[in-house]
């Protein structure tokens, strides 16, 4: 695993960072800051693999921090100026990310520090996923607070691009997570995923005709992938 170090001065930079680095298996986040002293500190701490680093900030430059931690851990540099590209190649940095940073774009430079550090992808690959939850409940991020929910309450759970909604009895929940991530949280024997942007609690089906189930005052449409699988299951339930 790679252990990431995000340093920007623009909190909404950092968010788009954070997500990113959720949805990539060999990165693990170690820490978000704006805070470039901080950021010194972590690396030299030795705690840090890759930082993910601003070009321009109010303490130090990202010119100035590359200087300071020479060559203690791997640099990709973000910046919305490409003036500065040439500078950071001179610095020895992994890449350089002009932003707004499309994921693709992201994904490509993490995996040239991976090529560096000669990781095996495939041992990658084979590392586990999210353990499935063996509790009731689950927490998670929303805007203002960490929300604890209890599995018996979610009806449906929808994707919406990068972001989640989850349905319950009595409110919607909206979360910045991927819906695979979600499937691999929840226990297996009453949630599955239906479609693409759906997954569903098993227990709260009302009913199912054809391509379509209904929970609630929801109808949710059953994908082609999963069709099979799960009319599979819910004929090992009759």
């Amino acid at each position: 695993m790679i252990r990431c170090l995000v340093l920007d001065d623009e909190p909404l930079a950092l968010d788009i960072l954070e997500d990113y680095i959720k949805k990539v298996p060999f990165l693990i986040l170690v820490k978000t800051t704006t805070s470039a002293f901080e950021g010194l500190s972590l690396v030299q701490s030795g705690t840090i693999d890759l930082v993910f680093l601003d070009v321009q900030m109010p303490e130090l430059t990202g010119i100035q921090f590359l200087k300071i931690i020479k060559g203690k851990c791997e640099v990709i540099l973000t910046t919305a100026y490409s003036q500065y590209a040439l500078d950071g190649y001179d610095l020895d940095v992994v890449d350089y990310l002009l932003k707004p940073i499309a994921f693709d774009r992201f994904y490509k430079a993490a995996q040239k520090v991976l090529q560096n550090k000669g990781i095996n992808q495939t041992s990658i690959a084979e590392l586990p996923a999210i353990q499935q939850n063996n509790h009731d409940f689950i927490f998670v991020k929303t805007e203002h607070k960490i929300q604890k929910i209890y599995l018996d309450d979610i009806l449906y759970i929808e994707g919406l691009k990068d972001y989640i909604s989850i349905f319950t009895k009595t409110e919607r929940i909206i979360t910045l997570q991927n819906m695979k991530k979600m499937e691999d949280s929840l226990p297996s024997k009453s949630f599955v995923r239906v479609h693409k942007s759906y997954i569903i609690a098993l227990g709260k089906i009302e009913s199912i005709e054809r391509s379509r189930i209904f929970i609630s005052d929801k109808t949710i449409p059953i994908g082609d992938t999963y069709r099979d699988y799960f009319f599979r299951l819910i004929e090992n339930k009759i």
